[in-house]
């Protein structure tokens, strides 16, 4: 006879190593997330005082070897050379769930991947529609399909929500994939001429790059000026230099071999991730949210099409898009929702991926190039869309803390001290019986103060 069919969880509990390794992930962006908050108050703040022309003599300095083609200003330097070291981790990171993560498998990576789709697809329609609607540049559709994971956690950070680590595992699963696709709509669509001799020569980079790798040759003094020549090269062909980053990131080996803690690929990512996350992002912030800010200004972000589109992607497109995207694929999948959330939790999740803010600054940068004013206009509402986009998911997550804290508890009670949270341990008989030795030594410890209190209590003037 056929064993019966057990539907499958969405959100269920992860694997310890999966959630370990999470959590080590997010840690790392979430204080990151934070710096990037700080950065892009420091940016406004700046952009919008008496030192407004000093930020501005700051942005639009130029440093570089001109005979390289690297004359750039310290903004593009940011955009184009600091953002390859955040796709060099985004490629280690979509390495490692397509070999050892939740893409590994075709039927938990149906999740993340089609409510990832569904989140760019649905801003991107929005944001057309609106357009369309209102007469504006349809330049501008893919500025509100990107989710800031790092912004997204330090928002968590702020709130102090004890979000469960599978709706965690999933924002940062969800990230990874929008980065991918992100990475594919910058390579496609913000690539106008082509440098074929440039291009061909850092393919060349990537293979000796590539080969490299295989071989097993080790040493930073070896890959790092490798990697500075085909971003070079990568930049002078016309493709958008952080295209290089994401290519050598997955390069990388992230599978373990017996012999192996960790993979190369792991390990090279937590060297690079507190650069990436600490100083890169951060760094890019600051040269690219000092948009001025005025009443006025925020007021026409509400009436303008372009940045209406791009609010409305931000804040309806991505939680729509993302929550329909999930239903869907527990409609269609037959799969349902774990026992221990609701379909409201979803939703506050969806809502929380509207925050859209480092990968849309560099499309809404790319996308009107050619227009300074629009560009600042629209960076604009990539702030707004993402602040209005934070405090919802803010409040929707408030509703629910106390619930998220039980199971936050649940998940990391560890009454045997062993390291390993008691959930994961309800197979193994030893931990029984270690728990069987605690509450024998508790018991003991009762009937002893039982006894002292009864002595206490009986009237004796004997010591008891």
């Amino acid at each position: 006879m056929a064993a019966p069919h057990t539907p499958r969880k969405l959100f269920g509990r992860l694997s310890l190593p999966e959630r370990n390794f999470v959590a080590e992930a997010l840690r790392t962006e979430t204080v990151g997330g934070v710096l990037l908050l700080v950065a892009a108050i420091t940016a406004l703040v700046w952009a919008n005082t008496p030192l407004r022309d000093s930020y501005t003599a700051v942005s639009d300095f130029h440093i570089g070897p001109a005979a390289l083609g690297l004359d750039l200003s310290i903004r593009h330097w940011a955009a184009d050379g600091l953002l390859a070291i955040f796709f060099f981790v985004a490629g280690i990171e979509l390495k490692r769930e397509l070999v050892a993560g939740d893409l590994r498998d075709p039927k938990a990576a149906v999740l993340p991947v089609v409510a990832a789709l569904c989140g760019m697809a649905v801003p991107a329609l929005v944001y057309v529609v609106t357009n369309l609607a209102g007469g504006g540049s349809l330049s501008g559709w893919a500025v509100p399909t990107a989710t800031d994971i790092a912004f997204a956690l330090a928002v968590l950070a702020v709130i102090g929500t004890s979000l469960p680590s599978a709706l965690r595992a999933f924002l940062l699963t969800l990230a990874v994939v929008d980065d991918l696709f992100a990475i594919l709509i910058i390579a496609v669509f913000f690539t106008s001429e082509l440098n074929f001799a440039a291009l061909g020569g850092a393919v060349l980079g990537l293979v000796v790059f590539w080969l490299l790798l295989r071989k097993g040759v080790r040493g930073w003094y070896v890959y790092v000026p490798l990697a500075l020549v085909v971003w070079g090269l990568m930049y002078n062909s016309g493709v958008h230099a952080t295209i290089a980053g994401v290519a050598m990131g997955l390069m990388l080996r992230c599978s373990r071999r017996e012999d192996e803690e960790h993979s190369p690929g792991e390990h090279i990512e937590h060297l690079v991730r507190p650069i990436s996350a600490g100083l890169a992002v951060p760094l890019f912030a600051l040269f690219s949210a000092g948009v001025p800010v005025s009443g006025g200004a925020l007021a026409e972000v509400f009436t303008r099409p372009e940045t209406l589109g791009v609010v409305l992607g931000l804040v309806l497109g991505k939680a729509v898009g993302i929550f329909g995207g999930t239903w869907l694929t527990a409609r269609f999948t037959r799969a349902s929702l774990s026992d221990d959330l609701a379909w409201p939790d979803v939703f506050a999740v969806a809502t929380l991926a509207g925050i859209g803010f480092t990968v849309s600054l560099l499309i809404g940068e790319l996308a009107f190039a050619d227009d300074p004013a629009l560009t600042a206009e629209v960076k604009a509402s990539v702030l707004v869309g993402s602040l209005i986009a934070a405090v919802l998911a803010g409040i929707l997550l408030k509703i629910r803390n106390n619930r998220y804290r039980t199971l936050w508890d649940d998940e990391n009670r560890d009454d045997d001290l062993d390291g390993i949270p008691d959930i994961y341990e309800q197979d193994n008989p030893e931990y029984h019986l270690r728990m069987a030795a605690i509450y024998d030594r508790k018991a003991e410890e009762h009937r002893r103060l039982a006894k002292v209190t009864a002595g206490a209590g009986d009237g004796s003037d004997s010591p008891a």
